[in-house]
């Protein structure tokens, strides 16, 4: 019995581990702060079509995930080695439908791997850049109104497109093709505009509506 107290404790004795808890605390905080951060610009910036705010919940923990991971195999080759095996049989079958969405994932990714691996500055530095490198080249669609525009018409209908996409063309400031999808005799286009006002938002709404009374269009502020 007291051979297995002594191991119980011996797990726990901060004098024999390989890694400093003081500083896995910091290395957590840290970590967090930064994959936040990644995300209010995520949530402000993005542009994907699927739910940011929902998606931008996981950053911290895929953050803080990779970070203790690197914090653990990085003081021990033969955990790296089996953290290798490990990872060899784990598949990820959620279909990544944004581009967008896979280049955030590797900033809060690439946070994890520098915080655990100690690179303290470069990681705070690198994000920092990255998160004003999104704000420069976002600052100016700001003054714009930006529309996620979801046209839903038959696929008897799609003969119509070509007009209705130079119709767009000709009264938007940026037109954008996201998505498109046929389902069910059904074709289903995703755009993302840009309007100067709204005024020539709503007009454009009327004009829709009339001119392809057979398709349905909806209008989505970028959130």
């Amino acid at each position: 019995m007291k051979e297995e107290l002594e191991f119980i404790q011996g797990l726990f004795d901060l004098n024999t581990s390989d890694i400093n808890l003081y500083l896995l605390v910091v290395k957590v905080l840290l970590t967090s702060a930064l994959c936040f951060l990644v995300a209010m610009v995520y949530v402000r910036f993005g542009n994907s079509l699927s739910n940011r705010k929902a998606l931008s919940k996981n950053f911290v923990l895929i953050g803080l995930t990779t970070m203790i991971i690197i914090t653990i195999v990085k003081s021990s080759l033969a955990l790296s080695l089996g953290l290798v095996g490990a990872l060899s049989i784990v598949r990820f079958r959620t279909a990544i439908k944004e581009p967008e969405e896979l280049a955030y994932f590797f900033i809060v990714i690439s946070i994890g791997l520098g915080i655990g691996a100690e690179q303290m500055w470069v990681s705070i530095i690198g994000t920092l850049a990255t998160c004003l490198i999104i704000f420069l080249n976002n600052r100016k669609q700001a003054a714009d109104i930006n529309q996620n525009l979801l046209i839903k018409m038959p696929s008897a209908k799609e003969d119509q497109a070509q007009g209705l996409i130079d119709y767009l063309k000709s009264n938007c400031n940026s037109l954008e093709l996201r998505r498109l999808d046929e389902l069910d005799n059904q074709v289903e286009l995703s755009f993302g505009v840009n309007f100067k006002n709204i005024e020539q938002l709503i007009s454009t709404k009327n004009y829709l509506n009339k001119t392809y009374p057979g398709c349905s269009f909806s209008f989505l502020q970028k959130v």
